[in-house]
């Protein structure tokens, strides 16, 4: 080989190793296109982990958890979390399948949390709850309240039936997300809810 050809084989290995020891910190330079954009909604026990969530419920008991929303969607957004409660046949928010299918329950919101989230930040809240109800019958349980955070909230009497098959007075305490839309100005069901199932202990 020629001097030339060797001048030419040394810089291009120079170039590959000075490439290879430099990517570390052109790493840090570089921004990488952001393709997980999502929210996250979650709920957690007393003890803030994932377990020990109220189940057995007594009328006038305080029990907590805590809800928090997080924030991956590249911008700062606005959410507000609908709190509902329904019976085993009530509507139920329908998170599955196509996207255009997914839809929330057509239950009034109880009480509505709202937060603006930056980018890459969470929110979450603390929440004490109890539940008010009354038995009607042997077989069936009204719902009259729901106080949240000290704020008695009127529930409107819906019934509790007795399930014969789980031998309990089932509820669910549930938990929408929804998004600001900025193109149409207004909230928008963002496909995500998280629920507590309650025995109404009689």
């Amino acid at each position: 080989m020629k001097l030339k050809e060797y001048r030419v084989l040394f810089s291009v290995v120079v170039g590959i190793v000075a490439l290879l020891v430099a990517s570390p910190a052109l790493s840090r330079l570089l921004i990488y296109p952001n393709t997980d954009s999502f929210s996250e909604l979650w709920l957690l026990g007393p003890n803030h982990t994932a377990e020990n969530y109220p189940y057995n419920i007594t009328s006038g008991q305080s029990y907590r958890v805590f809800l928090g929303v997080a924030d991956h969607l590249g911008y700062a957004t606005y959410y507000v979390v609908e709190v509902k409660f329904r019976n085993g046949t009530q509507s139920a928010p329908y998170d599955f399948g196509p996207v255009s299918n997914r839809t929330p329950s057509n239950l009034l919101s109880l009480y509505n949390f709202t937060a603006f989230v930056p980018d890459g930040g969470m929110w979450e809240i603390p929440l004490t709850f109890s539940f008010d109800y009354t038995a009607v019958t042997s077989s069936s349980v009204q719902m009259d309240s729901l106080t949240l955070n000290n704020v008695v909230l009127n529930m409107s009497g819906p019934t509790i039936a007795w399930n014969s098959t789980t031998r309990t007075f089932s509820g669910f305490l549930f938990f929408e997300l929804w998004i600001y839309n900025r193109t149409t100005s207004a909230f928008q069901y963002h496909q995500r809810d998280v629920s507590l199932v309650l025995n109404m202990t009689a």
